[in-house]
Protein backbone atom coordinates (compact mmCIF):
# COMPACT_ATOMS: atom_id res chain seq x y z
CA UNK A 1 0.00 0.00 0.00
CA UNK A 2 1.38 3.52 -1.12
CA UNK A 3 2.08 5.11 2.39
CA UNK A 4 -0.41 8.29 1.90
CA UNK A 5 -3.05 5.58 1.63
CA UNK A 6 -1.86 5.80 5.64
CA UNK A 7 -4.45 7.40 8.29
CA UNK A 8 -2.25 8.71 11.34
CA UNK A 9 -3.44 6.26 13.42
CA UNK A 10 -1.64 3.53 10.83
CA UNK A 11 1.18 5.43 10.39
CA UNK A 12 1.98 5.47 13.96
CA UNK A 13 2.41 1.65 13.96
CA UNK A 14 3.61 1.69 10.77
CA UNK A 15 7.50 1.65 11.45
CA UNK A 16 7.35 3.97 8.21
CA UNK A 17 9.77 7.08 8.48
CA UNK A 18 8.19 10.54 8.57
CA UNK A 19 10.17 11.50 5.78
CA UNK A 20 8.77 8.57 3.61
CA UNK A 21 5.18 9.46 4.79
CA UNK A 22 5.68 12.93 4.06
CA UNK A 23 7.30 12.56 0.52
CA UNK A 24 4.13 9.97 -0.07
CA UNK A 25 1.94 12.50 0.95
CA UNK A 26 3.46 15.30 -1.15
CA UNK A 27 3.79 12.94 -4.35
CA UNK A 28 -0.15 12.40 -3.85
CA UNK A 29 -0.49 16.37 -3.70
CA UNK A 30 1.56 16.96 -6.69
CA UNK A 31 -0.29 14.34 -8.85
CA UNK A 32 -3.69 15.71 -7.78
CA UNK A 33 -3.01 19.47 -7.00
CA UNK A 34 -4.17 20.68 -10.44
CA UNK A 35 -7.63 18.80 -10.09
CA UNK A 36 -8.04 19.58 -6.28
CA UNK A 37 -6.01 22.77 -5.35
CA UNK A 38 -6.86 22.03 -1.64
CA UNK A 39 -3.32 24.20 -0.45
CA UNK A 40 -2.98 27.79 0.32
CA UNK A 41 0.21 27.60 1.05
CA UNK A 42 2.78 24.31 0.91
CA UNK A 43 6.52 24.23 0.69
CA UNK A 44 7.56 20.90 -0.01
CA UNK A 45 11.50 21.29 1.34
CA UNK A 46 9.69 22.91 4.60
CA UNK A 47 7.85 19.91 5.21
CA UNK A 48 10.87 17.27 4.27
CA UNK A 49 13.09 19.64 6.93
CA UNK A 50 10.33 18.50 9.58
CA UNK A 51 10.06 15.49 8.57
CA UNK A 52 13.82 14.58 8.59
CA UNK A 53 14.55 16.61 12.27
CA UNK A 54 11.83 14.79 13.66
CA UNK A 55 13.47 11.08 12.59
CA UNK A 56 16.35 12.14 14.40
CA UNK A 57 14.42 11.73 17.52
CA UNK A 58 15.26 8.70 19.49
CA UNK A 59 12.92 6.18 19.92
CA UNK A 60 12.67 6.83 24.14
CA UNK A 61 12.04 10.50 23.31
CA UNK A 62 8.99 9.73 21.12
CA UNK A 63 6.69 7.80 23.80
CA UNK A 64 5.29 10.77 25.13
CA UNK A 65 4.37 12.76 21.75
CA UNK A 66 0.99 11.43 20.89
CA UNK A 67 1.37 12.14 17.17
CA UNK A 68 4.49 11.42 16.16
CA UNK A 69 5.34 12.75 12.74
CA UNK A 70 1.71 13.36 12.02
CA UNK A 71 1.45 15.43 8.94
CA UNK A 72 -1.58 18.07 9.83
CA UNK A 73 -3.14 20.54 7.05
CA UNK A 74 -4.34 23.51 9.21
CA UNK A 75 -6.57 26.03 7.65
CA UNK A 76 -5.45 29.17 6.91
CA UNK A 77 -6.79 31.47 9.52
CA UNK A 78 -4.91 29.88 12.09
CA UNK A 79 -1.93 31.26 12.68
CA UNK A 80 1.37 28.76 12.41
CA UNK A 81 4.94 30.70 13.11
CA UNK A 82 6.79 29.15 10.23
CA UNK A 83 4.03 29.71 7.14
CA UNK A 84 2.10 32.31 5.79
CA UNK A 85 -1.38 33.48 7.25
CA UNK A 86 -3.34 34.97 4.98
CA UNK A 87 -7.49 34.43 5.51
CA UNK A 88 -7.71 34.28 2.00
CA UNK A 89 -8.04 38.15 1.65
CA UNK A 90 -5.99 40.61 -0.37
CA UNK A 91 -5.93 42.45 2.93
CA UNK A 92 -3.33 39.78 4.85
CA UNK A 93 -1.48 38.69 1.38
CA UNK A 94 1.86 37.07 2.12
CA UNK A 95 1.61 38.03 5.76
CA UNK A 96 2.77 35.88 8.16
CA UNK A 97 3.03 36.33 11.79
CA UNK A 98 5.49 34.43 13.46
CA UNK A 99 3.51 32.75 15.69
CA UNK A 100 1.51 29.82 16.59
CA UNK A 101 -2.36 29.44 16.92
CA UNK A 102 -2.78 28.00 20.54
CA UNK A 103 -3.67 24.71 18.47
CA UNK A 104 -1.17 24.05 16.37
CA UNK A 105 1.09 24.84 19.23
CA UNK A 106 -0.42 21.87 21.02
CA UNK A 107 -0.23 19.78 18.27
CA UNK A 108 3.25 20.49 17.52
CA UNK A 109 3.85 19.50 21.33
CA UNK A 110 2.67 16.31 20.64
CA UNK A 111 5.14 15.42 17.61
CA UNK A 112 2.66 17.04 14.92
CA UNK A 113 4.06 18.03 11.45
CA UNK A 114 2.86 20.65 10.11
CA UNK A 115 2.31 19.91 6.95
CA UNK A 116 0.81 23.15 5.08
CA UNK A 117 -2.29 25.86 4.96
CA UNK A 118 -5.41 24.63 3.57
CA UNK A 119 -7.71 26.76 1.67
CA UNK A 120 -10.51 28.68 3.08
CA UNK A 121 -13.37 31.70 2.08
CA UNK A 122 -12.44 34.90 2.91
CA UNK A 123 -11.76 35.23 6.82
CA UNK A 124 -14.09 31.29 6.87
CA UNK A 125 -17.10 33.98 7.17
CA UNK A 126 -18.30 33.99 3.20
CA UNK A 127 -20.28 31.15 1.39
CA UNK A 128 -17.99 32.34 -2.12
CA UNK A 129 -16.20 29.19 -3.30
CA UNK A 130 -12.58 28.86 -2.97
CA UNK A 131 -10.30 27.85 -5.80
CA UNK A 132 -10.69 24.03 -4.15
CA UNK A 133 -12.48 21.47 -6.04
CA UNK A 134 -14.50 18.48 -4.76
CA UNK A 135 -11.69 15.68 -4.97
CA UNK A 136 -14.71 13.31 -5.97
CA UNK A 137 -16.07 14.91 -9.07
CA UNK A 138 -14.22 18.94 -9.55
CA UNK A 139 -17.18 19.76 -10.68
CA UNK A 140 -18.69 20.47 -7.76
CA UNK A 141 -17.47 22.01 -4.15
CA UNK A 142 -16.03 20.64 -1.64
CA UNK A 143 -17.98 22.79 1.06
CA UNK A 144 -16.98 25.81 3.04
CA UNK A 145 -15.54 27.35 4.99
CA UNK A 146 -13.04 24.44 5.80
CA UNK A 147 -12.40 24.11 2.24
CA UNK A 148 -8.85 22.70 1.57
CA UNK A 149 -9.26 21.08 4.80
CA UNK A 150 -11.96 18.53 3.62
CA UNK A 151 -11.00 18.61 0.17
CA UNK A 152 -7.20 17.75 0.98
CA UNK A 153 -7.93 15.11 3.59
CA UNK A 154 -10.51 13.26 1.37
CA UNK A 155 -8.25 13.49 -1.50
CA UNK A 156 -5.50 11.34 1.08
CA UNK A 157 -3.79 14.17 0.73
CA UNK A 158 -2.94 14.60 4.22
CA UNK A 159 -4.16 12.56 7.04
CA UNK A 160 -5.81 15.30 9.52
CA UNK A 161 -6.83 18.55 8.79
CA UNK A 162 -7.87 21.52 11.11
CA UNK A 163 -11.09 23.56 10.64
CA UNK A 164 -13.44 25.88 12.00
CA UNK A 165 -17.15 26.02 12.26
CA UNK A 166 -19.18 29.14 12.72
CA UNK A 167 -22.40 27.80 11.35
CA UNK A 168 -21.42 24.14 9.03
CA UNK A 169 -17.58 24.80 7.94
CA UNK A 170 -16.51 21.34 9.32
CA UNK A 171 -19.78 19.05 9.02
CA UNK A 172 -20.44 20.25 6.06
CA UNK A 173 -17.33 19.67 3.83
CA UNK A 174 -16.67 16.68 5.65
CA UNK A 175 -19.88 15.56 4.38
CA UNK A 176 -19.37 16.70 0.93
CA UNK A 177 -15.88 14.98 0.94
CA UNK A 178 -16.72 11.48 2.51
CA UNK A 179 -14.40 11.98 5.57
CA UNK A 180 -15.56 12.11 9.46
CA UNK A 181 -15.48 15.66 10.74
CA UNK A 182 -16.15 16.83 14.76
CA UNK A 183 -17.32 19.85 15.85
CA UNK A 184 -16.25 19.67 19.53
CA UNK A 185 -18.02 21.53 22.61
CA UNK A 186 -17.94 25.45 21.72
CA UNK A 187 -14.83 26.58 23.92
CA UNK A 188 -13.55 23.59 24.90
CA UNK A 189 -10.46 23.86 22.34
CA UNK A 190 -9.06 27.77 22.73
CA UNK A 191 -9.26 30.04 19.78
CA UNK A 192 -6.16 32.29 20.51
CA UNK A 193 -4.32 32.94 17.28
CA UNK A 194 -7.05 32.40 15.06
CA UNK A 195 -8.70 35.12 13.28
CA UNK A 196 -12.56 35.65 14.64
CA UNK A 197 -15.47 35.45 12.82
CA UNK A 198 -18.05 35.36 15.45
CA UNK A 199 -17.03 35.30 19.26
CA UNK A 200 -20.20 33.46 20.43
CA UNK A 201 -20.19 30.76 17.61
CA UNK A 202 -16.50 30.17 16.44
CA UNK A 203 -15.41 26.72 17.39
CA UNK A 204 -12.56 24.21 16.59
CA UNK A 205 -12.20 21.35 15.00
CA UNK A 206 -10.84 18.42 13.13
CA UNK A 207 -11.29 16.23 9.74
CA UNK A 208 -9.92 12.79 9.47
CA UNK A 209 -10.41 9.73 7.90
CA UNK A 210 -11.08 7.58 11.36
CA UNK A 211 -12.51 7.55 14.77
CA UNK A 212 -9.27 6.49 15.84
CA UNK A 213 -7.75 9.26 14.44
CA UNK A 214 -10.34 12.12 15.85
CA UNK A 215 -9.55 10.14 19.41
CA UNK A 216 -6.10 10.53 18.81
CA UNK A 217 -6.26 14.60 18.18
CA UNK A 218 -8.55 14.57 20.96
CA UNK A 219 -6.00 13.38 23.00
CA UNK A 220 -3.44 15.87 22.33
CA UNK A 221 -5.51 18.68 22.87
CA UNK A 222 -6.46 17.23 26.31
CA UNK A 223 -10.21 16.92 25.39
CA UNK A 224 -11.74 15.39 28.33
CA UNK A 225 -15.35 14.38 29.91
CA UNK A 226 -15.98 15.11 33.29
CA UNK A 227 -17.02 11.03 33.62
CA UNK A 228 -14.27 9.05 31.77
CA UNK A 229 -15.95 5.67 30.34
CA UNK A 230 -13.35 2.78 29.18
CA UNK A 231 -16.03 0.39 28.26
CA UNK A 232 -16.57 0.24 24.40
CA UNK A 233 -19.72 1.28 23.59
CA UNK A 234 -22.29 -1.37 21.59
CA UNK A 235 -24.61 -0.83 19.21
CA UNK A 236 -27.22 -3.39 20.68
CA UNK A 237 -29.63 -2.15 23.14
CA UNK A 238 -28.13 1.54 22.39
CA UNK A 239 -31.11 4.21 22.48
CA UNK A 240 -31.00 7.06 19.34
CA UNK A 241 -33.31 9.46 18.47
CA UNK A 242 -33.63 10.78 14.93
CA UNK A 243 -33.90 14.86 14.60
CA UNK A 244 -35.01 15.80 11.64
CA UNK A 245 -35.23 19.40 13.09
CA UNK A 246 -37.87 22.43 11.58
CA UNK A 247 -35.58 22.64 8.16
CA UNK A 248 -36.32 18.94 7.19
CA UNK A 249 -38.11 20.88 4.01
CA UNK A 250 -35.24 21.58 2.47
CA UNK A 251 -33.79 18.31 2.47
CA UNK A 252 -33.08 16.74 -0.68
CA UNK A 253 -33.45 12.94 -1.60
CA UNK A 254 -29.98 11.57 -1.17
CA UNK A 255 -30.23 13.24 2.66
CA UNK A 256 -33.52 11.85 3.28
CA UNK A 257 -33.22 8.13 1.44
CA UNK A 258 -29.73 8.26 4.03
CA UNK A 259 -31.08 9.28 7.26
CA UNK A 260 -34.38 5.99 6.41
CA UNK A 261 -31.20 3.69 5.29
CA UNK A 262 -29.52 4.70 8.70
CA UNK A 263 -32.40 4.10 10.54
CA UNK A 264 -32.70 0.36 9.02
CA UNK A 265 -29.27 -0.11 9.47
CA UNK A 266 -29.19 0.97 13.15
CA UNK A 267 -32.02 -1.00 14.00
CA UNK A 268 -31.24 -4.35 12.22
CA UNK A 269 -27.65 -4.11 14.41
CA UNK A 270 -30.12 -4.10 17.85
CA UNK A 271 -30.43 -0.49 18.47
CA UNK A 272 -33.53 1.37 19.78
CA UNK A 273 -34.58 4.18 17.29
CA UNK A 274 -37.18 7.37 18.10
CA UNK A 275 -38.36 9.99 16.21
CA UNK A 276 -37.48 13.42 17.86
CA UNK A 277 -39.70 16.21 17.31
CA UNK A 278 -38.35 19.29 19.26
CA UNK A 279 -40.59 21.69 20.85
CA UNK A 280 -41.62 25.03 18.93
CA UNK A 281 -39.51 27.20 20.78
CA UNK A 282 -36.24 25.75 19.03
CA UNK A 283 -37.27 26.80 15.17
CA UNK A 284 -35.95 30.20 16.60
CA UNK A 285 -32.28 28.71 16.88
CA UNK A 286 -31.84 29.38 13.05
CA UNK A 287 -33.07 33.33 13.81
CA UNK A 288 -31.10 33.74 16.07
CA UNK A 289 -27.94 32.11 15.03
CA UNK A 290 -28.17 34.24 12.01
CA UNK A 291 -28.89 37.40 13.93
CA UNK A 292 -25.24 36.64 16.35
CA UNK A 293 -23.61 35.79 13.39
CA UNK A 294 -24.04 39.16 11.78
CA UNK A 295 -23.69 41.05 14.74
CA UNK A 296 -20.68 39.35 15.67
CA UNK A 297 -19.17 39.92 12.42
CA UNK A 298 -19.80 43.81 12.32
CA UNK A 299 -17.57 44.04 15.11
CA UNK A 300 -14.71 41.61 14.14
CA UNK A 301 -14.47 43.29 10.52
CA UNK A 302 -14.59 46.78 11.59
CA UNK A 303 -11.29 46.92 11.23
CA UNK A 304 -10.47 45.97 7.61
CA UNK A 305 -13.56 47.76 6.61
CA UNK A 306 -11.71 50.68 7.85
CA UNK A 307 -8.62 49.58 6.47
CA UNK A 308 -9.22 48.73 3.51
CA UNK A 309 -13.66 48.41 2.74
CA UNK A 310 -12.66 47.85 -1.05
CA UNK A 311 -11.06 44.74 -0.38
CA UNK A 312 -13.30 43.31 1.40
CA UNK A 313 -16.21 41.13 0.55
CA UNK A 314 -19.30 42.54 0.01
CA UNK A 315 -21.13 40.34 2.50
CA UNK A 316 -18.91 41.69 5.15
CA UNK A 317 -19.40 44.96 4.15
CA UNK A 318 -22.84 44.55 4.71
CA UNK A 319 -22.07 42.81 8.45
CA UNK A 320 -19.89 46.20 9.32
CA UNK A 321 -22.77 48.87 7.93
CA UNK A 322 -25.54 46.66 9.47
CA UNK A 323 -27.51 46.44 6.12
CA UNK A 324 -30.02 43.91 8.24
CA UNK A 325 -30.44 46.09 10.67
CA UNK A 326 -30.36 44.64 13.28
CA UNK A 327 -30.38 46.17 17.29
CA UNK A 328 -28.39 45.93 20.18
CA UNK A 329 -31.79 44.74 21.41
CA UNK A 330 -31.96 41.77 18.56
CA UNK A 331 -28.58 40.97 19.47
CA UNK A 332 -28.97 40.72 22.88
CA UNK A 333 -32.48 38.83 22.96
CA UNK A 334 -30.61 36.08 19.90
CA UNK A 335 -27.97 35.47 22.45
CA UNK A 336 -30.04 35.15 25.48
CA UNK A 337 -32.40 32.89 23.18
CA UNK A 338 -29.38 30.55 22.76
CA UNK A 339 -28.87 30.21 26.14
CA UNK A 340 -31.85 29.12 27.16
CA UNK A 341 -32.18 26.55 24.44
CA UNK A 342 -28.96 25.16 24.99
CA UNK A 343 -29.17 23.54 28.95
CA UNK A 344 -32.55 22.05 27.19
CA UNK A 345 -31.08 20.30 24.32
CA UNK A 346 -28.80 19.04 26.84
CA UNK A 347 -31.37 17.02 28.66
CA UNK A 348 -32.90 16.28 25.79
CA UNK A 349 -29.91 14.69 24.02
CA UNK A 350 -28.73 13.08 27.54
CA UNK A 351 -31.81 10.50 27.24
CA UNK A 352 -30.08 9.23 24.07
CA UNK A 353 -26.99 7.79 23.28
CA UNK A 354 -26.77 10.25 20.33
CA UNK A 355 -29.38 12.21 18.58
CA UNK A 356 -28.98 11.59 14.55
CA UNK A 357 -29.45 14.27 12.34
CA UNK A 358 -28.49 15.40 8.53
CA UNK A 359 -25.48 16.85 7.84
CA UNK A 360 -26.52 18.27 4.41
CA UNK A 361 -29.29 19.17 2.63
CA UNK A 362 -27.75 16.70 -0.35
CA UNK A 363 -24.78 15.66 -1.40
CA UNK A 364 -22.49 18.24 -2.92
CA UNK A 365 -23.73 20.99 -5.27
CA UNK A 366 -22.24 22.02 -8.74
CA UNK A 367 -20.56 24.52 -9.55
CA UNK A 368 -17.95 26.32 -7.58
CA UNK A 369 -19.20 29.66 -6.37
CA UNK A 370 -20.95 29.11 -3.26
CA UNK A 371 -19.97 26.27 -0.96
CA UNK A 372 -23.27 25.02 -0.17
CA UNK A 373 -26.27 25.19 2.07
CA UNK A 374 -25.38 24.73 5.96
CA UNK A 375 -29.24 24.77 6.97
CA UNK A 376 -28.79 21.81 8.81
CA UNK A 377 -25.52 22.58 10.96
CA UNK A 378 -25.97 26.06 12.13
CA UNK A 379 -28.69 24.71 14.70
CA UNK A 380 -25.91 22.67 15.96
CA UNK A 381 -22.95 24.94 16.10
CA UNK A 382 -25.75 27.99 17.68
CA UNK A 383 -26.46 25.17 21.10
CA UNK A 384 -22.89 24.40 21.77
CA UNK A 385 -23.06 21.12 21.45
CA UNK A 386 -20.66 18.51 19.90
CA UNK A 387 -21.42 17.06 16.69
CA UNK A 388 -19.91 13.93 14.33
CA UNK A 389 -20.07 13.83 11.03
CA UNK A 390 -20.19 10.20 10.09
CA UNK A 391 -19.83 9.03 6.02
CA UNK A 392 -21.05 6.05 4.37
CA UNK A 393 -24.21 7.34 2.30
CA UNK A 394 -24.33 7.80 -1.17
CA UNK A 395 -26.42 10.74 -3.14
CA UNK A 396 -28.12 10.44 -6.44
CA UNK A 397 -24.88 11.23 -8.56
CA UNK A 398 -23.02 8.68 -6.54
CA UNK A 399 -21.49 11.76 -4.47
CA UNK A 400 -20.71 11.25 -0.54
CA UNK A 401 -23.43 12.14 2.12
CA UNK A 402 -22.53 11.62 6.15
CA UNK A 403 -25.13 12.18 8.46
CA UNK A 404 -24.17 14.02 12.33
CA UNK A 405 -24.45 12.45 15.65
CA UNK A 406 -24.90 15.04 18.55
CA UNK A 407 -24.84 14.78 22.21
CA UNK A 408 -25.23 16.99 25.50
CA UNK A 409 -22.49 20.45 25.65
CA UNK A 410 -19.02 18.49 26.91
CA UNK A 411 -20.11 14.83 26.26
CA UNK A 412 -17.35 14.78 23.49
CA UNK A 413 -14.98 11.99 24.30
CA UNK A 414 -18.49 10.31 24.86
CA UNK A 415 -19.43 11.03 21.20
CA UNK A 416 -16.53 9.53 19.77
CA UNK A 417 -16.71 6.28 21.70
CA UNK A 418 -20.47 6.19 19.96
CA UNK A 419 -19.15 7.10 16.69
CA UNK A 420 -16.71 4.56 16.66
CA UNK A 421 -19.52 2.12 17.00
CA UNK A 422 -21.63 3.71 14.45
CA UNK A 423 -19.23 4.16 11.94
CA UNK A 424 -18.73 0.63 10.69
CA UNK A 425 -22.40 0.13 10.86
CA UNK A 426 -23.12 3.07 7.87
CA UNK A 427 -20.31 1.38 5.89
CA UNK A 428 -23.81 -0.31 4.45
CA UNK A 429 -24.46 2.75 3.07
CA UNK A 430 -22.47 2.03 0.40
CA UNK A 431 -19.81 4.99 0.70
CA UNK A 432 -16.31 3.57 0.99
CA UNK A 433 -13.68 5.81 2.28
CA UNK A 434 -10.45 6.41 0.21
CA UNK A 435 -10.08 6.85 -3.78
Amino acid sequence: MAHYRLTATEFLSSGVKVEDYVCSLLDRVAARDADVQAWAHLDRECAISQARLLDTIPLREREHLKLFGVPVGVKDIMYTKDMPTQHNSPIYENDAPAVDSALVMLLRNAGALIFGKTTTTEFASVTTGTKTRNPHDSSRTPGGSSSGSGAAVGDLQVPVALGTQTLGSIIRPASFNGIFGFKPTWGAISREGVKICSLNLDTMGFFARSIADLELLADAVQLEDDEKQTVRFKIEGAKFAVCKTHVWSQAGPGTTNAVELAIKLLQEHGASVEELELSEEFTNVTKYSLQAFESDGKTTFTNEYIRAKDKLDPVLVKFVENSSKISHRDHLAALDGLAQLRPKIDIIAGRYDAILTPSTVDEAPTGLSNTGNSAFCGMWTALHVPVVNIPGFVGEHGMPIGLSLVAPRYHDRRLLRVAAAVAPVFEGGGWKLGL
